[in-house]
């Protein structure tokens, strides 16, 4: 063991006895596994969820999952969050320990590995695809153990790496076509955190929704979208919101992890719309989240690692979308009507049988356009 794992592993466990500081979990979070904020950049907190009785059948007990979060942190009422309740399932339903540490900030990633490793994980989780240089060097470094990544390809095909992608322009395409059927000014926004090609497909698939609407209802809706250029600064998300509330938008949507909280405030003091990301962010504001674009990371992290579990073979890259029930939008629609509730299923449907292809990048957009006439 190197001098740089030896100090992260003394300083994890150290810390892991003393600290007991534990912060608040939104709805659907149990009590015993909350995620504990006493963390650091020079030695993150890990924090463990052990179901009790035996390990479930068929599944290897020796196999130990962890996760590092992105720097938008555990609670971050996001696909942070969303990953480590698929863990806690995952622990519920078989046994298996799972457990997590947080990142202050992108340098802490290949410690935070190296300490998941040290610990004796035999899968280990990256959430979200800015930690992909990360987790490239700790598994080329460590091929006995497997890793997995969200939203990121495993663009280098490494054999013990799992890149794990949502097709989010799909969730995206639904509600675009409710923003542009609700809106009353006929103007909208969306606010995305740091531009790539996993969040641009959120943007994308967005106004393709709107342009959808448009056409099938007869109106003219216009999107103007920005980037926080952050995933977890609240604070210019809502600035951001703001400023496209007083330009006249009465809906914004955003992609934004713990920025996209700052959205949502200024929804609620602008008495407008929001809608959420990965998880059904009703719940952050009941009067002002009209909708939510689930991408349900939970779904995809509990299913991948119960397959390594159960001793399957993982492929290099696996896509989750409506098909797997990893994407959708909320029931919950007590902000507008049954029936265009209903019409965003049934472009939904559409979806899934291939007769509505969702764009993911600019270019594939200006080609749905030109399609629609």
């Amino acid at each position: 063991m190197n001098m740089k794992k030896l100090v992260a592993g003394t300083l994890v466990s150290a810390m892991t006895l003393s600290l007991a500081a534990c912060g608040a979990s939104a709805p659907g979070t149990s009590t015993a596994s909350k995620a504990s904020e006493a963390t650091s950049a020079a030695a993150p907190t890990e924090a463990a969820s052990t179901a009790a009785g035996s390990t479930a059948a068929g599944v290897d007990s020796s196999v130990k999952v962890a996760m590092i979060t992105d720097t938008g942190g555990i609670n971050d009422q996001s696909f942070n969050q969303s990953a480590w309740e698929g863990l806690q399932k995952l622990t519920k339903d078989t046994g298996i320990k799972t457990n997590y540490i947080e990142s202050k900030q992108a340098s802490d990633f290949v410690n935070n590995f190296d300490t998941l490793i040290d610990n004796g994980n035999t899968l280990c989780w990256g959430i979200g695809f800015a930690c992909y240089d990360a987790i490239k060097e700790s598994a080329e470094e460590n091929p006995d153990i497997h890793f997995a990544i969200v939203d990121n390809q495993n663009t280098d095909q490494i054999d013990n790496l799992t890149g794990v992608m949502f097709r989010a322009q799909e969730p995206s395409f639904m509600v675009g076509y409710v923003a542009a059927a609700v809106t009353k000014t006929n103007k909208v926004g969306f606010v995305g955190g740091i531009s790539s090609p996993i969040i641009d497909q959120f943007e994308w698939g967005y106004k393709a929704g709107v342009a959808y609407a448009n056409k099938e209802l007869g109106k003219d809706v216009q999107v103007d979208a920005q980037y926080a250029e952050s995933f977890s600064d609240a604070a210019k998300g809502k600035s951001i919101a703001n400023k496209m509330f007083t330009d006249g938008a009465d809906i914004v949507y955003h992609a934004a992890g713990g920025t996209g909280q700052g959205v949502i405030e200024a929804a609620k003091d602008a008495d407008k719309f929001a809608i959420g990301v990965d998880r059904d962010q009703n719940y952050l504001a009941p009067e002002n989240v009209l909708t939510s674009a689930m991408k349900n990371v939970n779904v995809a992290v509990e299913d991948l690692s119960k397959k390594f579990a159960s001793g399957e073979k993982l492929d290099k890259d696996v896509e989750y979308g409506l098909s797997e029930d990893a994407v959708g939008i909320s029931e919950d629609h007590h902000l507008y009507g049954d029936d265009i509730y209903k019409a965003a299923l049934e472009i939904g449907e559409k979806i899934k049988a291939g007769e509505i292809t969702p764009p993911a990048t600019e270019e594939d957009y200006n080609t749905y356009i030109s399609s629609l006439g």
